[in-house]
Protein backbone atom coordinates (compact mmCIF):
# COMPACT_ATOMS: atom_id res chain seq x y z
CA UNK A 1 0.00 0.00 0.00
CA UNK A 2 1.46 3.38 -0.96
CA UNK A 3 1.46 6.48 1.19
CA UNK A 4 -1.07 8.08 -1.20
CA UNK A 5 -3.72 5.42 -0.54
CA UNK A 6 -3.24 5.25 3.22
CA UNK A 7 -5.90 6.73 5.45
CA UNK A 8 -4.95 9.34 8.04
CA UNK A 9 -5.15 6.82 10.93
CA UNK A 10 -2.97 4.38 8.98
CA UNK A 11 -0.31 7.05 8.48
CA UNK A 12 -0.41 8.01 12.14
CA UNK A 13 -0.04 4.40 13.24
CA UNK A 14 2.79 3.88 10.76
CA UNK A 15 4.74 6.64 12.51
CA UNK A 16 4.29 4.95 15.90
CA UNK A 17 5.07 1.52 14.42
CA UNK A 18 8.42 2.85 13.21
CA UNK A 19 9.62 2.41 16.79
CA UNK A 20 10.42 -1.06 18.10
CA UNK A 21 12.96 -2.71 20.41
CA UNK A 22 15.63 -2.38 17.76
CA UNK A 23 14.75 1.23 16.97
CA UNK A 24 13.96 3.06 20.20
CA UNK A 25 15.43 6.38 19.05
CA UNK A 26 14.89 7.75 15.54
CA UNK A 27 15.54 10.93 13.63
CA UNK A 28 12.76 12.49 11.59
CA UNK A 29 14.24 11.02 8.40
CA UNK A 30 14.53 7.65 10.09
CA UNK A 31 10.86 7.71 11.05
CA UNK A 32 9.97 8.76 7.50
CA UNK A 33 11.96 5.89 6.02
CA UNK A 34 10.66 3.21 8.36
CA UNK A 35 7.06 4.42 8.13
CA UNK A 36 7.19 4.64 4.34
CA UNK A 37 5.96 8.23 4.35
CA UNK A 38 7.20 11.42 2.78
CA UNK A 39 9.31 13.69 4.95
CA UNK A 40 6.65 16.40 4.79
CA UNK A 41 3.88 14.08 5.98
CA UNK A 42 6.14 12.62 8.66
CA UNK A 43 7.07 16.08 9.94
CA UNK A 44 3.40 17.01 10.29
CA UNK A 45 2.38 13.79 12.04
CA UNK A 46 5.41 13.72 14.32
CA UNK A 47 4.68 17.30 15.32
CA UNK A 48 1.13 16.41 16.29
CA UNK A 49 2.20 13.30 18.20
CA UNK A 50 4.92 15.23 20.03
CA UNK A 51 2.52 17.99 21.02
CA UNK A 52 0.13 15.37 22.42
CA UNK A 53 2.91 13.52 24.27
CA UNK A 54 2.99 10.28 22.29
CA UNK A 55 6.52 11.14 21.16
CA UNK A 56 9.30 13.10 22.85
CA UNK A 57 12.12 14.99 21.13
CA UNK A 58 15.67 15.28 22.48
CA UNK A 59 17.80 18.38 22.12
CA UNK A 60 19.63 16.78 19.18
CA UNK A 61 16.37 16.18 17.30
CA UNK A 62 16.06 12.47 18.11
CA UNK A 63 12.58 11.14 18.87
CA UNK A 64 11.50 8.54 21.43
CA UNK A 65 8.18 7.06 22.49
CA UNK A 66 6.59 9.44 24.97
CA UNK A 67 5.24 8.89 28.45
CA UNK A 68 1.67 9.64 27.30
CA UNK A 69 1.61 6.22 25.62
CA UNK A 70 2.87 4.64 28.84
CA UNK A 71 -0.02 6.27 30.69
CA UNK A 72 -2.47 4.77 28.22
CA UNK A 73 -0.79 1.36 28.35
CA UNK A 74 -1.21 1.36 32.12
CA UNK A 75 -4.98 1.22 31.56
CA UNK A 76 -4.78 -2.05 29.62
CA UNK A 77 -6.24 -4.87 31.77
CA UNK A 78 -3.71 -7.33 30.29
CA UNK A 79 -0.76 -4.98 30.86
CA UNK A 80 0.31 -3.16 33.99
CA UNK A 81 -2.91 -3.93 35.85
CA UNK A 82 -2.33 -7.67 35.45
CA UNK A 83 1.35 -7.25 36.25
CA UNK A 84 0.58 -5.48 39.53
CA UNK A 85 -1.72 -8.28 40.66
CA UNK A 86 0.75 -10.98 39.63
CA UNK A 87 3.98 -9.45 40.90
CA UNK A 88 3.87 -10.76 44.52
CA UNK A 89 3.38 -14.32 43.26
CA UNK A 90 6.11 -13.92 40.65
CA UNK A 91 8.45 -12.68 43.35
CA UNK A 92 7.60 -15.70 45.52
CA UNK A 93 8.36 -18.01 42.59
CA UNK A 94 11.65 -16.23 41.98
CA UNK A 95 12.64 -16.54 45.65
CA UNK A 96 11.88 -20.27 45.50
CA UNK A 97 13.96 -20.85 42.35
CA UNK A 98 16.29 -17.87 41.76
CA UNK A 99 15.74 -18.47 38.06
CA UNK A 100 14.03 -16.52 35.28
CA UNK A 101 10.35 -15.95 36.10
CA UNK A 102 8.04 -14.63 33.39
CA UNK A 103 4.47 -13.49 32.87
CA UNK A 104 3.00 -13.36 29.37
CA UNK A 105 -0.27 -12.86 27.51
CA UNK A 106 -1.37 -13.89 24.01
CA UNK A 107 -1.62 -11.38 21.21
CA UNK A 108 -2.72 -13.09 18.02
CA UNK A 109 -0.31 -15.94 17.25
CA UNK A 110 2.37 -14.64 19.60
CA UNK A 111 3.08 -14.29 23.29
CA UNK A 112 3.96 -10.88 24.70
CA UNK A 113 5.98 -10.78 27.90
CA UNK A 114 4.66 -8.23 30.37
CA UNK A 115 6.95 -9.05 33.31
CA UNK A 116 10.31 -10.75 33.78
CA UNK A 117 12.34 -11.34 36.94
CA UNK A 118 15.89 -12.66 36.69
CA UNK A 119 19.00 -13.11 38.82
CA UNK A 120 22.65 -12.76 37.84
CA UNK A 121 23.17 -16.52 37.90
CA UNK A 122 20.00 -17.41 35.96
CA UNK A 123 20.29 -19.04 32.54
CA UNK A 124 20.44 -16.54 29.68
CA UNK A 125 17.18 -16.03 27.79
CA UNK A 126 16.15 -13.98 24.77
CA UNK A 127 13.39 -12.30 26.74
CA UNK A 128 12.59 -8.74 27.78
CA UNK A 129 9.39 -6.98 28.73
CA UNK A 130 7.48 -6.38 25.51
CA UNK A 131 9.25 -9.17 23.61
CA UNK A 132 7.20 -11.37 21.30
CA UNK A 133 7.66 -15.05 20.40
CA UNK A 134 5.54 -17.57 18.52
CA UNK A 135 3.16 -19.48 20.76
CA UNK A 136 4.54 -22.96 19.99
CA UNK A 137 8.15 -22.14 20.87
CA UNK A 138 7.78 -21.15 24.53
CA UNK A 139 6.36 -22.64 27.70
CA UNK A 140 4.01 -19.72 28.29
CA UNK A 141 2.93 -19.91 24.65
CA UNK A 142 2.07 -23.60 24.94
CA UNK A 143 0.13 -22.97 28.15
CA UNK A 144 -1.89 -20.27 26.40
CA UNK A 145 -2.37 -22.10 23.12
CA UNK A 146 -3.54 -25.27 24.88
CA UNK A 147 -6.53 -23.40 26.28
CA UNK A 148 -7.60 -21.65 23.10
CA UNK A 149 -10.56 -22.84 21.03
CA UNK A 150 -10.21 -25.93 18.88
CA UNK A 151 -10.60 -23.77 15.78
CA UNK A 152 -7.79 -21.44 16.79
CA UNK A 153 -5.51 -24.37 17.60
CA UNK A 154 -6.27 -26.04 14.27
CA UNK A 155 -5.52 -22.83 12.38
CA UNK A 156 -2.28 -22.28 14.30
CA UNK A 157 -1.03 -25.84 13.87
CA UNK A 158 -1.73 -25.66 10.13
CA UNK A 159 0.36 -22.53 9.70
CA UNK A 160 4.14 -22.29 9.39
CA UNK A 161 5.83 -23.21 12.69
CA UNK A 162 9.11 -21.31 13.00
CA UNK A 163 12.18 -23.21 14.19
CA UNK A 164 14.81 -21.70 16.50
CA UNK A 165 16.82 -24.79 17.51
CA UNK A 166 16.95 -28.38 16.26
CA UNK A 167 14.54 -29.21 19.10
CA UNK A 168 11.78 -26.72 18.27
CA UNK A 169 8.52 -28.57 17.64
CA UNK A 170 7.54 -27.82 14.04
CA UNK A 171 5.41 -30.91 13.40
CA UNK A 172 1.67 -30.15 13.70
CA UNK A 173 0.86 -33.59 15.07
CA UNK A 174 3.62 -33.28 17.67
CA UNK A 175 2.38 -29.84 18.68
CA UNK A 176 -1.18 -31.12 19.09
CA UNK A 177 0.12 -33.91 21.35
CA UNK A 178 1.99 -31.33 23.44
CA UNK A 179 -1.14 -29.23 23.82
CA UNK A 180 -3.16 -32.25 24.93
CA UNK A 181 -0.50 -32.99 27.56
CA UNK A 182 -0.68 -29.40 28.83
CA UNK A 183 -4.44 -29.67 29.27
CA UNK A 184 -4.06 -33.03 31.04
CA UNK A 185 -1.36 -31.95 33.51
CA UNK A 186 -2.10 -28.25 33.90
CA UNK A 187 1.48 -27.34 33.00
CA UNK A 188 3.62 -26.94 29.89
CA UNK A 189 7.21 -28.15 29.70
CA UNK A 190 9.19 -26.64 26.84
CA UNK A 191 12.64 -28.15 26.34
CA UNK A 192 15.35 -26.41 24.29
CA UNK A 193 12.81 -24.77 22.01
CA UNK A 194 14.30 -21.27 21.74
CA UNK A 195 17.82 -21.90 23.08
CA UNK A 196 19.31 -25.35 23.38
CA UNK A 197 20.40 -24.89 26.99
CA UNK A 198 17.10 -23.87 28.60
CA UNK A 199 13.93 -25.52 29.83
CA UNK A 200 10.69 -23.72 30.64
CA UNK A 201 7.84 -24.84 32.88
CA UNK A 202 4.64 -22.80 32.53
CA UNK A 203 1.08 -22.82 33.81
CA UNK A 204 -2.07 -20.94 32.77
CA UNK A 205 -3.52 -18.03 34.73
CA UNK A 206 -7.31 -17.70 34.81
CA UNK A 207 -9.47 -14.63 35.17
CA UNK A 208 -12.63 -14.29 37.22
CA UNK A 209 -14.72 -16.07 34.56
CA UNK A 210 -12.33 -19.03 34.47
CA UNK A 211 -10.96 -18.15 31.04
CA UNK A 212 -7.19 -18.36 30.64
CA UNK A 213 -5.87 -14.79 30.42
CA UNK A 214 -2.13 -15.20 30.90
CA UNK A 215 0.61 -17.70 31.70
CA UNK A 216 3.45 -17.76 34.20
CA UNK A 217 6.71 -19.66 33.76
CA UNK A 218 10.14 -20.33 35.16
CA UNK A 219 13.10 -20.92 32.85
CA UNK A 220 16.06 -22.98 34.11
CA UNK A 221 19.19 -24.62 32.67
CA UNK A 222 18.06 -27.72 30.80
CA UNK A 223 20.99 -29.80 32.02
CA UNK A 224 19.94 -29.87 35.68
CA UNK A 225 16.24 -29.03 35.49
CA UNK A 226 14.14 -30.72 38.17
CA UNK A 227 10.80 -30.74 36.40
CA UNK A 228 8.86 -32.67 39.13
CA UNK A 229 9.83 -29.92 41.59
CA UNK A 230 9.24 -27.00 39.25
CA UNK A 231 5.77 -28.03 38.02
CA UNK A 232 3.96 -27.72 41.38
CA UNK A 233 5.81 -24.47 42.17
CA UNK A 234 4.77 -22.86 38.90
CA UNK A 235 1.21 -24.16 39.16
CA UNK A 236 0.99 -22.75 42.70
CA UNK A 237 2.06 -19.32 41.47
CA UNK A 238 -0.44 -19.45 38.60
CA UNK A 239 -3.22 -20.51 40.96
CA UNK A 240 -2.37 -17.66 43.35
CA UNK A 241 -2.53 -15.09 40.55
CA UNK A 242 -5.78 -16.60 39.32
CA UNK A 243 -7.39 -16.33 42.74
CA UNK A 244 -6.17 -12.74 43.05
CA UNK A 245 -7.92 -12.02 39.74
CA UNK A 246 -11.17 -13.39 41.14
CA UNK A 247 -11.10 -16.98 39.90
CA UNK A 248 -12.89 -19.44 42.16
CA UNK A 249 -11.93 -23.06 41.46
CA UNK A 250 -14.80 -25.52 41.35
CA UNK A 251 -14.95 -28.88 43.12
CA UNK A 252 -13.45 -30.64 40.09
CA UNK A 253 -10.42 -28.32 39.85
CA UNK A 254 -7.71 -30.50 41.28
CA UNK A 255 -4.14 -31.02 40.22
CA UNK A 256 -4.91 -31.79 36.57
CA UNK A 257 -5.93 -29.14 34.10
CA UNK A 258 -6.59 -26.40 36.63
CA UNK A 259 -4.33 -23.44 37.05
Amino acid sequence: MTAVTRSAPDRLLAVLAAFDHGHTALSLSGISRRAGLSLTTTHRLVGALTAWGALERDADGTYHVGLRLWELAALAPRGLALRQVALPYLEDLYEATHENVQLAVRDGSEVVYIEWLSGRSAVGVHIRVGARWPLHATGVGLALLAHETAGFQQHYCAGPLASFTPYTVTDPAGLRRSLAEVRRTGAAVSRRQVTDDALSVAAPVRGASGQVVAAVSVVVPEADAQVPVLVPAVRLAARGISRALGWQPGPDDGTGGAA
